[in-house]
């Protein structure tokens, strides 16, 4: 019997993840997982994804693909949980904090909806370290 897509994780994919999950190496997996129902999505990648569209038929692509997925609806709690995440990440150095605002509300989305993040993204990293989320690499990092 074959092992589950992603072991079997339901992941909010982040745009880094989308951009590459065409290469040959992680393809398969992602479309398996995508069939399979594991990969969730929220505004903010939906925003991320349709700005990166080059044109009007790419943009309708995308966001159908988009409209196929499970939608975690951005809530107050998640906008707080954010804000908290910068704070924190601030209080451990000089510099911890700098990350994209896009990347932390997806993660605090990814809390609140008991999910992982599926990412391309070393800033994930930093953010599972003050919320509570699976960063779930698309691929070792550098190798895509």
């Amino acid at each position: 019997m074959r092992a589950p897509p992603l072991g079997g994780a339901i992941v909010l994919a982040d745009k880094s993840a989308i951009e590459r999950a065409r290469h040959p190496s992680v393809r398969q997996e992602v479309v398996a997982a995508f069939n399979a129902r594991q990969i969730v999505t929220c505004s903010v990648v939906a925003l991320e994804v349709m700005y990166s569209a080059r044109n009007r038929e790419e943009l309708e692509n995308l966001e159908a693909t988009q409209s196929m997925l499970r939608d975690i609806e951005m809530t107050d709690s998640i906008h707080r949980a954010a804000l908290t995440a910068v704070r924190e990440l601030a209080w451990r150095g000089a510099g911890h904090h700098r990350v994209p605002v896009p990347d932390v509300l997806i993660a605090a989305a990814a809390q609140e909806a008991g999910v992982g993040v599926l990412h391309y993204d070393h800033h994930f990293d930093r953010l599972a370290k003050v919320l509570h989320f699976r960063s779930v690499w698309l691929a070792p990092a550098g190798s895509l």
